[in-house]
């Protein structure tokens, strides 16, 4: 039986295969780093790793939830109180928008990553159990669309001619891939510059417009 210590051994060396995963996947691209390199920076044996990941695929997904997770704790902070509330369901509605915004501010390598992850997951065709684990990283969001939607129902203040899946997959994916592109500079820079952030506001009045009653 493993006493605390040991315990508290093992959680800080899954943290540094995380850390230091996260750390090359972001600068290099996943296809490019082996479980070797990661263990190589963490300063740990690869046999040491495999003890925790038993395959490449499984520990990118474990990294993606790892970071994912610490933004959503992060962005809970924003909240103006624990349960939103006093808050509309528009309130809701540009909250969640705000906080795309919020990840292209301050968390634009999570980005880039979300970015090499899906063009991995494609690549190495990963198997449905794993791609499920990934797709629980969407929860925080669904209850997020759920409350809001629950909310428009009885306060109008948001439009629900459309389904609240129908809405969360049109916000979701534009909203994404736009501070996406933006992070990873995949982006049209006319002679006199550009504002991402300018643009970014842009595409959140549009929505708003969309869905505003």
């Amino acid at each position: 039986m493993e006493n605390k210590k040991e315990k508290i051994g093992k959680t800080i060396r899954k943290k540094a295969f995380l850390e230091h995963g996260y750390e090359l996947f972001t600068k290099n691209s996943i296809e490019s780093v082996t479980l070797q390199d990661v263990a190589d920076a963490s300063g740990h044996g690869v046999a040491t790793l495999y003890r925790y990941f038993n395959t490449k695929a499984g520990f990118v997904v474990a990294v993606a939830e790892y970071k994912w997770k610490q933004f959503f704790e992060w962005n809970k902070k924003r909240r103006p109180n624990t349960n939103f509330e006093g808050m509309t369901a528009l309130d809701l509605y540009e909250f969640y928008l705000d906080s795309f915004i919020e990840l292209y501010k301050n968390n634009k390598d999570l980005l880039r990553f979300n970015q090499y992850f899906n063009i991995y997951a494609r690549s190495e065709n990963f198997e449905t159990h794993v791609l499920d684990l990934y797709h629980e990283l969407l929860n925080p969001i669904i209850n997020h669309f759920n409350e809001m939607y629950k909310r428009a129902k009885k306060d109008h203040t948001i439009k629900t001619n459309e389904t609240k899946h129908e809405m969360l997959s049109l916000t979701l994916h534009l909203m994404l891939a736009v501070v996406t592109r933006y992070a990873v500079g995949l982006v049209y820079e006319p002679e006199d510059s550009y504002d991402a952030l300018k643009e970014l506001e842009a595409q959140k009045q549009m929505l708003l417009l969309r869905y505003k009653k």
